[in-house]
Formats: C-alpha cells, sequence, structure tokens
C-alpha cells in the first residue's frame, strides 16, 4: 500500500456499530465491564481509548512500524524515553537540538545522575568516540533545528547497534512522508505531532513509534503509569490532518525549494540553510534518506545585527511572527530569543545558530504571495 492511502485508511477502521467511516470521539474516562477483566479491551482512558488507539496504528503504519504510541506533546513523548534510563547512564545527542530537547536533557534529566554528550554528527569518528560501556541511547534529529543539518541515520544506526545502545530519531523536520528512520534502522521514531502531522497549528500532541515489542511494552508501560496522554478531541483533529498530509508536505516541499532559491539570490541575505542545494553539508546523504527536501528554512543577513533580524521578522505579513512550525499557513521565528532560548549562548554558537539567525516555516499558501512578502519586508 502507498503513502498516501495508508495515511488515509490504515488503523482507522469502521465503528461496527454505527458504521462511521471516521473513527468517532470517545469522550470517556471508564468502559463497563461484564465481570472484572472481561470487556471489550478498553477498561481506563488513561490505558486505553479508541480514538487514541486509531492515531496510533495510523501513525504506527505511515512510519512503518508495528507500535504507536501517543502523547500529551512532543516533550511527553522525550520524557518517556528519557525514563529508560537509570542514573548512570549516559546520553549522546547532536549538538544542534531543539531547545526543548536540549533543557529536558541538561535542566531536568542530568540532575538524576544521566550525562549527556552532544557532538557534530558530521561522521562515525565523531560519534564512537564518546561510546562507552555506560552509553545507552544515541538520540538525533535530522535534519537539525534549527541549522538543518543532515545526519546519515544508516550511519548512526550501524554503530548503535554493534554497541548495543537503544537508537531514537526525532523525525519531526521531515515527516514520514519524506523519511522513514525505521526503515533505515532506528529503534524509536518520535514526532511532535503539532506539528506537520497535525498540520493545522490547533493540536498540541507527541508520538513514539517501534518495531520491538518489548520495547513497546516498556513505553506503554510508562505512559500509563506516568500519564502523560493525550485527548480524543486532540487524537480525532490529528487523524483528519493525516489524511492530507502527503499532500500538504508536497507543496511545503515545493514552496520550500522556491523560498531557498529566491532567499539564496537575494543580495541582503548571507547564507541559507536548507538540505535541497547542492552545497548544503551532507546533501548527499539527505538525497539518499528523503524522498524530497521539505519547507523549513534557515537565513542569516549580511548584515549581522539583532537589529536588522527582528526588523525583518516584524515587518512580513503573511509570514507570522510565532512559535511552533509545520501547519499550513508560513511562519517565521527568531530561534536564538524563541524557540532555543533554553540553550545558553556559547552553546548555540558552538553549532553556528547565531543572533541573527532567522528560520522559516514554509506554509502551503501560493508560493508568488510568498516571495512577494519577503521582498517587501527585505525592502
Amino acid at each position: 500500500m502507498k503513502f498516501g492511502t495508508k495515511a488515509i485508511h490504515e488503523g482507522l477502521n469502521v465503528d461496527l456499530p454505527t458504521g462511521a467511516i471516521i473513527p468517532p470521539i470517545y469522550q470517556t474516562s471508564t468502559y463497563i465491564q461484564k465481570t472484572p477483566g472481561d470487556h471489550h479491551g478498553f477498561e481506563y482512558s488513561r490505558t486505553q481509548n479508541p480514538t487514541r488507539t486509531a492515531l496510533e496504528k495510523n501513525i504506527a503504519a505511515i512510519e512503518n512500524a508495528k507500535f504507536g504510541l501517543c502523547f500529551a506533546s512532543g516533550m511527553a513523548a522525550i520524557d518517556t524515553v528519557c525514563k529508560l534510563l537509570v542514573p548512570g547512564d549516559e546520553v549522546i545527542a547532536n549538538n544542534d537540538l531543539y531547545g526543548g530537547t536540549y533543557r529536558i536533557f541538561t535542566k531536568i534529566y542530568a540532575n538524576y545522575g544521566i550525562k549527556f554528550h552532544f557532538a557534530e554528527m558530521d561522521n562515525a569518528g565523531s560519534i564512537e568516540e564518546l561510546v562507552n560501556d555506560n552509553t545507552r541511547l544515541i538520540w538525533i534529529e535530522t535534519p537539525t533545528n534549527p541549522m538543518m543539518k543532515i545526519i546519515d541515520i544508516s550511519m548512526v544506526s550501524g554503530i548503535a547497534k554493534k554497541n548495543n545502545i537503544l537508537f531514537g530519531v526525532d523525525n519531526t523536520f521531515a515527516t514520514p512522508y519524506l523519511q522513514r528512520p525505521m526503515d533505515l534502522g532506528a529503534d524509536i521514531v518520535m514526532h511532535s505531532v503539532t506539528k506537520y502531522l497535525s498540520g493545522h497549528s490547533d493540536v498540541i500532541l507527541g508520538v513514539l513509534v517501534c518495531n520491538d515489542e518489548e520495547l513497546a511494552e516498556k513505553l506503554a508501560f510508562i505512559q500509563n503509569t506516568c500519564g502523560g496522554i493525550c485527548g480524543p478531541q486532540d487524537c480525532f483533529l490529528v487523524m483528519r490532518g493525516l489524511k492530507t498530509l502527503h499532500i500538504r508536505v508536497q507543496r511545503h516541499s515545493e514552496n520550500g525549494r522556491i523560498v531557498a532559491k529566491y532567499l539564496k539570490s537575494h543580495p541582503k541575505v548571507d547564507k541559507v540553510f536548507w538540505p535541497g542545494f547542492e552545497d548544503h553539508t551532507n546533501h548527499v546523504i539527505a538525497k539518499k534518506q528523503m524522498d524530497d527536501f521539505g519547507g523549513m528554512i534557515s537565513f542569516v543577513l549580511k548584515e549581522h545585527s539583532m537589529d536588522a533580524a527582528k526588523e525583518l521578522i516584524s515587518k512580513t505579513k503573511i509570514f507570522k511572527l510565532a512559535e511552533s512550525l509545520g501547519g499550513v499557513e508560513s511562519l517565521v521565528g527568531h530561534p536564538a530569543s524563541m524557540t532555543h532560548a533554553a540553550v545558553p549562548k556559547e552553546e548555540r554558537e558552538k553549532s553556528g545558530l547565531v543572533d541573527t539567525l532567522i528560520r522559516l516555516s514554509v506554509g502551503i499558501e501560493d508560493a508568488e504571495d510568498l516571495i512577494d512578502d519577503l521582498k517587501q519586508a527585505l525592502g
């Protein structure tokens, strides 16, 4: 079954009592049992909910995974992965992470005796030199947020498997339409479903998928025990969004290509970070593991001043200044003061995230209007 067909149909069984083609919103906290343990597969909605189960199956299918688990947010999903660790364990992650991920690693779990290493991951050597007997998890984003760096998923998988290390990939920027880390050797794939999978800026939700049954059971135990679940209304909205994921991401990618080329040719723009350019670092890897290059773009102006960057992002009209990404509408953001403010300045700059960097989430509007908006803002 092809991707678009799976996105529309997988996991979304017809509601048998009514024949409804769309899974209903089961707005219930509990379920009647005939005798203790004799029920229809649902006992309590923290543990399972039919609407959430349908979404979990749907997302697992489009990631080519067997098991899916949905959470209240992407951070709740990452928190669940961290709870697989114990004091003394060590984690290797790329040094260009979403600020919320960096924050939960360094401000929460580092306090419980877990050690985190942040590294450039352009080559195997930079990872292997950090591996030791205590390494339990390698965690990456690709493309990274916000520098759009590309990490070779198959390479990292080989290192993880050789050393018996759990390997997780944040696939939020690429989506399963463009990149499927499970096929490339990842043990866990995470999405901030809030972004592209939902796609309409009206839901906060996260997901983990995996293929190993024992791992899925451990994650489900934490999900149920700690209770970081999402509600059925949000699950319903995401299922509706998933039905158009392939069409939306096609348009995001088409518009992203047009906007990236425009910015690269503009005399006021110094650098553009978009993996579709042949001169982008690791473009060859991006071309190998991605089906297209998406709608996320970062760039720096030639006038390297905070005032110039702030003036630009305050002047756009169609590109709305806001947190988040992946919705149908175009957004502009300033990572250093918004999404990555939790990362210390010196750490940000090590990965290239300077104070004048601007990030775009290119939406699905008419490309001509997006270019006109940037043209007037760049002035």
